[in-house]
């Protein structure tokens, strides 16, 4: 994210003090929707940019990231604010690609509204259906954005009956597209609650008249659809009523009753637009600054002391307690950390003070931290230009520069009473990927480099294995995989990848006896030990015993210690193929000492060889670790992912109606680790997209002699 304003001259953006005239919106839909080049048609329409950019030509605002134009399609959350009739709107544009929904989320968080962009030309994916009932369940206001109208294959009827099969009641279209005079281009838009035309043939803002005779009947059938649904919404219960008894309800109440119910997340309006052309353009910019919710009318998240202790619910209050959240975090090489922040309560200023806290992902790589820091400057981010305001009061988004350990997820507060916001939901990456440095300078470089991306992800967690000593990226799937690497590599790593390992375990299969002995003599005190020992396998996760029956001291009982901490070091080194030993009782039954030459690690070198003979007869097994899975598919997939998991040696336990989602069952089975390694990425392709699953260690079983898996033993 390049400071480009100092560059370019620019000395900063004008800043907004009222919370009622700020809009957060979140733009999110499948990749290739149209939701990128929609925010730079806005941005040029509103002159908050001079000319769109085109995702061809790699110049759009908000897919600035090298990854994002290589690719030629977002892998970052972009903010983009514009103004528009005095209301400040910051648009929050997201990846449409399942690989990417971290920073989806971030969106999600920073945002008081959503709008859903669906193309007309290839609808949407089932992903998109799932989000929106996310959003219900938390009552986010929506609208949905038919776009790419421009296409020649478009076809907004369809898109709409087809938002309306998958979004339920109350979507509904404001306006109906208008074709021009060869009957396929878009030209204009037909207001349904005005019954006026909206020409753009003549470009923004468009010529108003009236409806010519041909476009009554499609204005008059879809406007009496809108009406009631407005009116089943309203406030007033006396309405519909009257509407039934022919009273025509004026336009001003009809707007009013509508703006309310999409503020409250009741009504879901259906603009038709164009980026290209610019159809559509101002009803979307009157939708999301009219209808949409201001900062004040939007539920904020909870908060606690940072020990956790109780606090009050926060208000948007611009003269409450300050509580701003780091919902994106970048590096770049000019500037350094940059953070983007929404502000839910108090006033953030330059040169304040701050107490920056995170806590609770510790396992995604991100220890607990608390810090005062001082934020020198403001800016306000147009997608990687960096513009300094003076001020970020509640409701608004700003970035800051140069923090030391701020990091996604933070929580921003004042220094005398710090905060910590109530985390929101971060998908568990699942998909892992090992990687190398080429040479021994790259290993400290690659080490700089995965701090600055750990920092600013956190979809992304690292693991430095302790039983096949790999360095494991697990990522969210491939295409995240190789962003990650790009931008490792861009930051002048040499790397490369190797198959993964999956750490296995061994044990013995049946009871065995073994001698150690271990007797040296070279001059000078010599080296005596000699140790017998039972051993029999446990149950799998018994973990180890050490048991001691040796009668008549002919081990003396200050080297039982020492037998039993070499064959814990013979354990940890495996005794077939290197494996750690899991699940054994160990019992020591006799041996002999020499009253000069016997010493502590001369027992644990006999220990650990009496463990060795005992292998040679106690049938060494090697185990796989198996992880419980809960697979969450849409109805029609469960037949396809269970006969998959069937495949990868998995067993399933049973199914059941997903309680949170209608059309869903989760899928319980057991499966070997070492089957699971690319399920992220072949979930995916089974389901269109449409498939998630969890995962976590259960036990371990013995691995078959000829497993099916291609995958690699650790």
């Amino acid at each position: 994210m390049a400071q480009r304003n100092h560059d370019k001259g620019v000395t900063g953006a004008p800043a907004v003090t009222d919370p009622a005239k700020i809009r957060n919106v979140v733009l999110v839909g499948h990749s290739g929707a149209g939701k990128t080049t929609l925010v730079e048609a806005l941005l040029a329409a509103t002159g908050t940019i001079t000319r769109a950019g085109s995702i061809a030509d790699g110049n759009t605002v908000c897919d600035h990231d090298p990854a994002a134009v290589r690719q030629q399609r977002s892998v970052s959350l972009a903010c983009a604010p514009l103004w528009h009739d005095g209301f400040k709107v910051n648009l929050l544009d997201t990846p449409g690609y399942a690989d990417f929904v971290g920073e989806l989320r971030a969106g999600l968080r920073a945002a008081d509204a959503a709008l859903f962009v669906v193309s007309a030309v290839d609808g949407m994916d089932a992903a998109t259906a799932a989000l929106w009932e996310e959003c219900a369940a938390v009552d986010m206001p929506r609208a949905v954005a038919v776009s790419r109208l421009d296409h020649p294959r478009a076809d907004f009827d369809e898109a709409v009956a087809l938002c309306q099969r998958v979004f339920g009641d109350n979507v509904l279209p404001l306006y109906l597209p208008m074709l021009g005079d060869d009957g396929i281009s878009t030209v204009g838009l037909l207001g349904l609650i005005t019954r006026r035309v909206f020409d753009y043939t003549g470009g923004l803002p468009p010529l108003v008249r009236e409806p010519d005779p041909e476009h009554l009947p499609a204005i008059a059938e879809s406007r009496d659809e809108l009406i009631e649904g407005i009116i089943a919404e309203s406030e007033d219960e006396t309405l519909m009523d009257r509407y039934l008894g022919g009273e025509e309800i004026g336009t001003d109440l009809l707007i009013e009753d509508l703006e309310k119910a999409v503020a409250r997340g009741h009504f879901y309006p259906v603009v038709p637009v164009c980026a290209e052309t610019g159809v559509g353009l101002d009803a979307l910019l009157e939708v999301l600054t009219a209808g949409f919710p201001s900062p004040p009318e939007h539920a904020l998240p909870a908060v606690t002391g940072v020990d956790g202790s109780p606090r009050p619910p926060l208000t948007c209050d611009p003269a409450g307690p300050l509580v701003a959240e780091v919902v994106k975090t970048t590096i770049d090489r000019h500037v350094g950390r940059v953070c983007v922040v929404r502000v839910f309560s108090g006033t953030l200023r330059p040169e304040q003070t701050v107490h920056v806290c995170g806590h609770g992902l510790a396992d995604r790589g991100h220890p607990d931290h608390d810090a005062d820091e001082r934020i020198a400057h403001l800016y306000s981010p147009l997608g990687a230009t960096l513009r300094e305001v003076g001020v970020a009061v509640a409701g608004d988004i700003c970035a800051i520069t140069k923090s030391g350990s701020a990091e996604t997820g933070d929580t921003i507060s004042a220094k005398d009473d710090p905060l910590l916001i109530a985390p929101w939901e971060m998908p568990e990456p699942l998909l892992p990927v090992a990687i190398v440095a080429k040479s021994r300078s790259d290993e400290d470089a690659l080490a700089r480099n995965l701090a600055r991306l750990v920092a600013g992800d956190p979809t992304m967690r690292l693991e430095r294995n302790p039983d096949t000593h790999q360095l494991v990226l697990w990522c969210m799937g491939e295409a995240h995989a190789d962003v990650v690497l790009d931008r490792l590599r861009a930051g002048g790593v040499e790397l490369d990848t190797e198959p993964v390992k999956v750490a296995l375990r061994e044990t013995l299969a049946a009871p065995a006896r073994g001698h150690g002995r271990h007797v040296k003599q070279s001059g000078g005190h010599g080296q005596y030990a000699v140790c017998d020992i039972e051993v029999e396998p446990l149950p799998r996760g018994a973990g180890f015993e050490f048991v001691d029956r040796v009668v008549g001291g002919s081990v003396p009982h200050n080297y039982i210690p020492s037998v039993e901490k070499g064959v814990r070091a013979q354990m940890e080194r495996g005794l077939v193929a290197g494996h750690p030993v899991v699940d054994l009782r160990v019992t020591l039954v006799d041996g002999k000492a020499h009253s000069v030459d016997s010493s502590d690690a001369a027992f644990q070198t006999a220990g650990a060889l009496a463990l060795r003979d005992a292998a040679e007869q106690g049938q060494p097994t090697l185990l796989e670790p198996i992880d419980e899975v809960t697979v969450r598919v849409p109805d029609g997939n469960v037949g396809t992912v269970m006969g998959d998991l069937s495949g990868r040696r998995g067993r399933v336990l049973g199914t059941e109606p997903d309680p949170d989602t209608e059309g869903r069952t989760l899928i319980r089975a057991e499966v070997p680790a070492l089957e699971l390694l690319r399920y992220a990425v072949e979930l995916r392709a089974m389901t269109a997209g449409a498939g998630t699953f969890r995962r976590h260690f259960l036990r371990h079983d013995p691995l078959p002699d000829h497993p099916t898996t291609t995958h690699q033993r650790g």
